[in-house]
């Protein structure tokens, strides 16, 4: 199992538009990626899941990756949110 934090630096947060790139990526992979804020933990592929933690500029996220990619997965997910949040 591998896993990283991320904190939100785009100033929108995580609105519609990356959130649904984010699940496009995730659903992807085989592995299970859950994504946790506080004491809630949703499923990366779903946008539903994603939109619902309602993640602002300087919110702090855990991503975790367990299965049979998750270190390709970890990467493309992890170079992602650099990228666009």
């Amino acid at each position: 199992m591998k896993e990283f934090r991320y904190v939100i630096t785009d100033e929108i947060g995580l609105h519609a538009r990356p959130a649904g790139l984010l699940v496009k990526a995730a659903s992807k992979f085989a592995c299970k990626i859950k994504i946790c804020s506080g004491t809630k933990e949703v499923d990366a592929k779903s946008i539903l899941g994603v939109m619902s933690l309602a993640l602002k500029q300087g919110d702090e996220m855990r991503v975790h990756f367990d299965g049979t990619d998750e270190e390709e997965a970890f990467e493309t997910i992890k170079s992602f949110l650099i990228t666009n949040l």
